[in-house]
């Protein structure tokens, strides 16, 4: 009872396959691009913080 997979079958796999790579890659930079507009829009440097001893570039151990 094996049945073999037709070769229309497998032309519709590849059409559908390659639709839905298209489709990801599509939708993955549309958000990506919308993601760094966002964040140019609303800049994350409102901090008024100073940054910790430990990450300063400044040795302290003299």
């Amino acid at each position: 009872m094996g049945t073999s997979l037709t070769p229309e079958f497998w032309e519709r796999f590849a059409v559908l396959l390659a639709v839905a790579i298209v489709a990801t890659v599509a939708l993955s930079a549309a958000l990506d691009t919308l993601v760094v507009r966002l964040g140019r829009r609303h800049p994350r440097a409102h901090r008024t913080e100073q940054p910790s001893p430990r990450l300063s570039r400044t040795p302290t151990h003299c």
